[in-house]
């Protein structure tokens, strides 16, 4: 970040119960910026199950097209609970 600031960003991707629903998962963007916790998640691997505790935020900003924005987990604690099935 232009202020020194360092930060990780990932997806977790979540199955969704039902088996017949059309959309079979959810994603969500997260962002971590405590170092402990970007260490952490940059130790992951696809396919890891995560328990990831945080805030839900919602950010803003002006496109060409008019305002835009997104939702994203900005995480203060993260860790693996699972490896991934080799």
């Amino acid at each position: 970040m232009p202020s020194g600031d360092q930060a990780v960003v990932w997806r977790v991707v979540v199955n969704r119960p039902v088996p017949a629903a059309r959309v079979r998962v959810d994603t969500l963007a997260c962002v971590a910026w405590k170092a402990g916790t970007r260490r952490s998640a940059l130790s992951w691997q696809a396919g890891d199950t995560v328990e990831i505790d945080g805030a839900l935020r919602r950010r803003f900003w002006r496109t060409p097209g008019g305002p835009a924005s997104r939702y994203e987990v900005e995480v203060a604690k993260a860790r693996r609970i699972g490896a991934r099935a080799t």
